[in-house]
């Protein structure tokens, strides 16, 4: 790698209500949409954040991070440049994108990773297979984690829970979503792969639920919404957005700090209050 002139900031961003919204959550009139789905316009973006994007883009690498599929990511459009981003972490960092193709070495070394939670995983489908509150089929995702949707979600995840005892495989809900995922598929070690893969100099993050937690923590400056906050103990390198739509204020603050950042490489983030409610 050629030798850079100034030092290399990623920006890992989580997609679904950290930076675009679902039709049914409230951003606003002034929104663009970003995924259509079977002839429908599914999510949408608002303006101020698609244009504050395009200006962060401008001065990171941005590398979307989420645990959709590469199926489900690349339904999304976010209109901050003709060619997309370069690089996104799918499957909850199991496999990495670059210019769209998948890179079977990070790949083959996410399945490695979990190589001791194979059995567990494998019983923990067969359990949820069974589940009576179970709605929705159970999908094994890339031989990476497990997905489905309960009536009763946080019933299916105890009961998924129980059998476990000292276990490699966690259990998170969303909504009605239920996931098993073994340890050391992470966001937060995604990021720590891809840090060490670009030679980041530093890295920042954003993310909304506790599948972003781990990735929160791993940066060096994040941001996060107020309601994440009350729900779980964050790290001070953590900043809290509270007022607004998160996506407005949370790219305000990630432009903001790399606007003012000093000779080092460091942003006093600490240091600043926004009309978003930054502290």
């Amino acid at each position: 790698m050629s030798e850079r002139k100034e030092p290399l900031t990623v920006f890992h961003c989580d997609l679904d209500n950290t930076l675009i919204y679902s039709w049914k959550h409230e951003i606003g009139e002034e929104k663009v949409c970003v995924e259509v789905y079977e002839g429908r316009e599914i999510s949408f973006m608002t303006t101020r954040s698609s244009a504050l994007l395009r200006q962060v883009r401008e001065r990171t690498v941005f590398v979307p991070t989420t645990t959709r599929t590469k199926e489900q990511y690349e339904r999304i459009r976010l209109e901050t440049a003709a060619d997309g981003p370069q690089y996104a972490l799918v499957c909850n960092g199991g496999v990495l994108l670059r210019d769209g193709e998948e890179l079977p070495d990070w790949y083959g070394e996410s399945l490695r990773r979990i190589e001791k939670s194979r059995e567990e995983l494998a019983e923990a489908q067969r359990r949820l297979q069974k589940d009576g509150d179970r709605c929705f089929e159970v999908r094994n995702i890339r031989d990476l984690f497990l997905f489905t949707k309960s009536v009763r979600p946080r019933e299916t995840a105890e009961r998924l829970r129980a059998f476990r005892g000292r276990s490699s495989v966690n259990v998170f809900t969303n909504g009605n979503k239920v996931y098993a995922v073994p340890e050391g598929l992470d966001k937060g070690t995604a990021l720590a792969r891809f840090r060490e893969y670009i030679h980041a100099d530093r890295v920042l993050a954003a993310g909304d639920s506790e599948f972003d937690l781990p990735m929160l923590a791993a940066a060096d400056e994040a941001f996060a919404p107020a309601a994440l906050f009350d729900r779980h103990p964050i790290g001070k390198q953590v900043q809290k957005i509270g007022q607004g739509v998160f996506s407005d204020g949370m790219l305000h603050m990630v432009l903001s700090g790399l606007s003012i950042r000093g000779k080092d490489g460091s942003a006093p983030y600490p240091d600043r209050k926004t009309e978003y409610g930054a502290e």
